[in-house]
């Protein structure tokens, strides 16, 4: 998740919750088309470690990311990018 420097995109000396820029960050990276519908996000003890931030603030950073319609957590199977709202309703 982080740029291939190596370096975090959180700056904690920002002016914004860094669950938040957390959250930011991987929408980005969802909008860009980095993180395709489906596909599945690491844990959020890996994110956390990947982000250098708390593990409760990656589970934040997930319900944000939940709450903006971007991801779909199941439980036991993981957080996954979400497909699109689209006007086409298709049931399984």
């Amino acid at each position: 998740m982080t740029p291939e420097s190596g370096q975090s995109p959180i700056d904690p000396n920002k002016i914004a919750y860094v669950y938040m820029q957390m959250a930011d960050h991987i929408a980005e990276r969802i909008s860009k088309g980095e993180l395709r519908p489906g596909a599945r996000l690491p844990g959020e003890r890996d994110l956390a470690a990947e982000y250098g931030v708390a593990h409760l603030t990656a589970r934040r950073a997930t319900r944000e990311l939940r709450e903006r319609g971007l991801v779909i957590t199941l439980p036991a199977k993981g957080t996954f990018v979400a497909y699109p709202e689209s006007g086409d309703s298709v049931e399984e």
